[in-house]
């Protein structure tokens, strides 16, 4: 069985098509993490931590509804016919997407899959959104 990819991502870092909205990794399933879980960089002992480490993954998995998506991502990637590449976006992806992905790993290991990470903006600054814009922190 082909390992399953799992990718970490920030849309205010992706590439913008035409019309101007962003352009996420290619992937079997794309989940929005944005509006879905608590962001951890606004609690201060965690903001200028990642989603790699264990507190961080913490703070998203106690997040009301983290738990559900995580079982229902785990479920999805372990189908007989399962996807080849899941790709979970937040807003810079160095909290939520992150900290989602290596759950998800964690638990599709003990599933007994065989699985690539791949966080493509978690080494990048922080992302701090002011009135329609983004900076990095």
């Amino acid at each position: 069985m082909q390992p399953i990819r799992l990718i970490s991502f920030g849309y205010l870092h992706l590439p913008t098509g035409p019309d101007g909205s962003p352009i996420p990794p290619a992937a079997d399933r794309i989940e929005d993490v944005r509006d879905r879980l608590r962001d951890p960089a606004a609690a201060r002992d965690t903001l200028d931590l990642d989603g790699l480490n264990r507190r961080v993954q913490d703070v998203v998995l106690n997040t009301p509804g983290a738990r559900d998506l995580l079982a229902n991502l785990a479920d999805y990637a372990t189908l007989p016919a399962g996807p080849r590449r899941i790709a979970i976006g937040c807003a810079g992806g160095k909290h939520r997407a992150s900290s989602l992905t290596e759950l998800l790993a964690r638990e599709l290991r003990v599933r007994g899959r065989d699985v690539v990470v791949d966080h493509l903006h978690v080494h990048l600054p922080r992302v701090i959104k002011t009135t329609g814009t983004a900076a990095r922190a």
